[in-house]
């Protein structure tokens, strides 16, 4: 998604990462990647439960999809990070508008399994 922040800034989308690892592996991880969105760090996951992102299986965490995340980033020059912390932790993404209406919900099933931009972008036409 990173890629696409141009094309999410000129629609009005502002994005909030959230993590549930300690607040100075957030640090390190903001430092290493030069991540520009603020970041919430959440170690009760108290915000993942309240969106329905529990926990992966392995086949979908450690899966061919996964893998191949990973040759693309490596192919652009990217080192994937070590695993660190709960792998199996589901994550997703969550389009809320100012008046915290929900308009797109998507509970990962692993990794690589991320709504697309353009899927995002009509959520937003939606909300408007």
């Amino acid at each position: 998604m990173r890629e696409q922040q141009q094309k999410l800034a000129d629609s009005d989308v502002q994005v909030l990462a959230v993590t549930f690892q300690s607040k100075s592996v957030a640090q390190t991880y903001v430092a290493e990647t030069h991540l520009r969105w603020p970041m919430l760090v959440d170690p009760s996951r108290t915000v993942y439960r309240a969106y329905g992102m529990g926990r992966g299986r392995v086949r979908d965490v450690w899966g061919w999809s996964t893998w191949w995340i990973y040759f693309k980033l490596m192919a652009k020059g990217r080192r994937p990070h070590g695993a660190a912390g709960d792998v199996h932790q589901l994550g997703g993404d969550v389009l809320i508008d100012p008046q915290g209406r929900v308009h797109l919900h998507h509970v990962g099933r692993g990794p690589a399994d991320r709504p697309t931009l353009a899927a995002i972008l009509a959520a937003r036409r939606q909300e408007a």
